[in-house]
């Protein structure tokens, strides 16, 4: 089996691609690796540029290097140069992390091909491209390494108005749990971790929507409902997430593979 922790030079900095890295969850991710001291890349939609560009200095302000790529993940032939590209630059892929996701909030008795292709294209087919060329990239090196995917919450209870969303975070975890039986043998782990609501711009513009579905005043209602129920009482953080992301891409998590982690301050337990 192959060594994760030995890089294929000694002095060589472990590298990390994180999708999804203009904002939100993903720019937290990016900035916290960068502080465990990986070099990074970081992509997103080319609407995000301003966004990654910025991500990039902060990066950069760690002395870490950090590639800035465009792409959309369910276009098969931009996920491959994403890969190819990290590999040419930093000589080395350690750590994938498929973060970047679509929600929809929606009745399924409204909801139309148009939009389930929509999610699905980003959050199934888009993840599928991007575990597989990381797979095929960390095999071909032969050191091991760490894939980790955006899951959810929702992706392992459903809930009313986000079935599309539901059923493609639950793919998720099918797939990690599948590709973690299938590279194991390569010193290669596989995980995801499960956010609940987290303080971002993605969660405000689906709780007012979710909060007109069903009646309530306006998304901080929904928002301040949920924390009521939680054990911690509050809803998560970006930087929430990124913790767990750095544990999962470390060698602290060796003995870990297949398990998609809820991070939702308890607010569902299984």
């Amino acid at each position: 089996m192959a060594d994760y922790a030995t890089p294929a030079q000694t002095n060589q900095p472990r590298v990390a691609l994180i999708t999804g890295a203009a904002q939100g969850i993903g720019r937290a991710i990016a900035l916290r690796l960068a502080e465990d001291g990986l070099d990074i890349t970081i992509t997103d939609l080319k609407l995000q540029r301003t966004n990654l560009d910025s991500v990039a200095d902060k990066v950069r302000a760690t002395g870490r290097r950090c590639l800035v790529l465009e792409c959309d993940i369910s276009q098969e032939e931009e996920v491959q140069r994403m890969v190819q590209a990290t590999v040419q630059e930093f000589n080395s892929l350690d750590v994938m992390v498929a973060n970047a996701g679509r929600i929809l909030v929606k009745p399924m008795v409204d909801s139309t091909l148009a939009d389930f292709d929509r999610i699905f294209n980003t959050n199934v087919r888009g993840t599928f491209l991007c575990l597989r060329a990381a797979a095929q990239a960390m095999i071909e090196q032969g050191r091991g390494g760490r894939i980790i995917s955006a899951s959810s919450v929702l992706g392992k209870k459903g809930m009313s108005f986000n079935s599309i969303y539901c059923a493609s975070k639950s793919a998720i975890r099918s797939f990690i749990q599948a590709l973690a039986s299938e590279v194991g043998s390569h010193g290669i782990t596989v995980n995801a971790y499960a956010p609940g609501p987290v303080d971002t711009l993605l969660l405000r513009d689906s709780a007012d929507e979710f909060a007109k579905q069903v009646g309530l005043p306006d998304g901080k209602t929904f928002i301040q409902g949920y924390q009521a129920n939680a054990a911690l009482a509050r809803i998560g953080t970006p930087e929430d997430i990124a913790n767990i992301v750095s544990f999962l891409a470390g060698k602290d998590s060796a003995y870990i593979t297949g398990q998609t982690i809820t991070v939702d301050g308890g607010s569902w337990m299984d």
